[in-house]
């Protein structure tokens, strides 16, 4: 159901899938799997019918940084968006969003709670 513009803003601990979460995604939108995590380049684009960007912000220490690295790019409305540890830099996050966060990591089980803010 997601369409271009649209952004999922993924909230979990280090292990709970948010980047399995986004492969599933990816893969049910475009047949493949193309996902790997970006937590060191920070952002992924895969191609598509309509593209989907992955950003990791694990590693922003300060929201300043966001601007050098041209992120706000991936959410010029022409793509789907998935941002792990969106929290780092919520100035970055549009208010019109969905907000997944995952409890639980490792062999445990996990609950995934879905909302959209109003």
């Amino acid at each position: 159901m997601l369409q271009p513009g649209d952004v999922v803003a993924l909230s979990g601990e280090l292990g709970s899938g948010k980047t399995t979460f986004v492969r599933a995604a990816v893969r049910a939108r475009h047949g493949e799997d193309q996902t790997t995590s970006p937590t060191f380049t920070f952002w992924h684009r895969y191609a598509g019918d309509p593209p989907i960007d992955h950003l990791d912000l694990y590693r922003v220490d300060d929201p300043a940084e966001l601007h050098e690295l041209g992120l706000e790019e991936a959410l010029d409305g022409h793509s789907i968006a998935f941002i792990e540890w969106w929290t780092h830099a919520p100035s970055l996050v549009p208010q019109r969003r969905y907000e997944v966060t995952i409890a639980g990591a490792g062999d445990q089980p996990r609950i995934i709670e879905v909302r959209r803010p109003t």
